[in-house]
């Protein structure tokens, strides 16, 4: 009787430890994937800067602010802004910025930094009513393959263009993102909306033959465009682009024709 009454209550705190267990909420980390790509520091805090590739790279940036206290604690309740500039010889500019949202948020760097013409970011927070600031030089390479376009249309409005996903094409139909800004000043860019994004991939070593199933990217509830790209092999894709407007008009680049192998704008992928 007695052993009958142990293993019972074995049993029952084997369940309870099984469904306290399955019960338990998930935790979750938002670095996980993400590496340190930088860190900006003042007297009172250490402002890190994490990206998937550990780096700064012409294009879309997908950025986690993280503020610590010089002696290391994270700080959860900083409300954060950012200005990035490009310092060149004889001017200096922006680029497409996001709001920082729960220390997440984005840039798209239209050209890379070198030892004369370089970036700087100055990071703003406030915490508990105070307010702080950070600036320091951040650097800023060439993506390996050409994911950012900056283009005059025929409305002569200047365009910045950049890739969001595919990170990592497939053999597939894939989803395919990207962010669309006009400059209005060296200082200010702004969202364009109600756009069309046409998409034609080739591969130019193949024939320059396409595929089919895509979907041209129309904009979304979050501003940014989304559509189907389809890749039907491994290898070099040139996704050739057209911007077209809110009245269907055609402000920037060409179709592929049999007398014209590609866009004067485009994107690359390679896997």
């Amino acid at each position: 009787m007695n052993l009958l009454k142990s293993a019972f209550i074995v049993i029952a705190f084997s369940t309870f430890l099984s469904c306290t267990k399955k019960d338990d909420p998930v935790v979750s980390n938002d670095l996980d994937g993400l590496t340190l790509a930088t860190t900006l520091t003042n007297n009172t805090h250490k402002i890190a800067l994490y990206t998937a590739s550990g780096k700064f790279q012409t294009g879309y940036n997908a950025i986690y602010v993280q503020v610590k206290t010089t002696a290391g604690t994270v700080v959860n309740n900083a409300t954060i802004s950012w200005t990035p500039t490009m310092h060149m010889m004889g001017m200096t500019h922006s680029c497409p910025a996001s709001a920082i949202s729960k220390n997440k948020g984005y840039l798209v760097f239209q050209m890379a930094g070198t030892d004369d013409e370089y970036w700087t970011l100055t990071i703003d927070y406030t915490i508990d009513n105070i307010a702080y600031t950070v600036t320091d030089t951040i650097a800023v390479s060439e993506s390996s393959k050409r994911v950012v376009e900056t283009f005059t249309g025929s409305d002569n409005n200047t365009y910045i263009l950049a890739l969001v996903n595919p990170t990592t094409p497939a053999v597939a139909v894939n989803d395919i993102s990207m962010v669309l800004y006009k400059m209005e000043s060296m200082t200010s860019f702004v969202i364009v909306d109600g756009y069309t994004i046409k998409i034609d991939p080739r591969m130019t070593s193949m024939g320059n033959h396409t595929s089919p199933n895509n979907v041209n990217l129309t904009q979304g509830t979050d501003k940014m465009y989304y559509g189907k790209l389809s890749l039907t092999m491994t290898g070099y894709w040139k996704i050739n682009l057209q911007l077209q407007d809110a009245s269907e008009t055609i402000v920037k680049g060409e179709a592929v024709t049999d007398t014209n192998e590609g866009s004067s704008i485009y994107f690359e992928l390679e896997f």
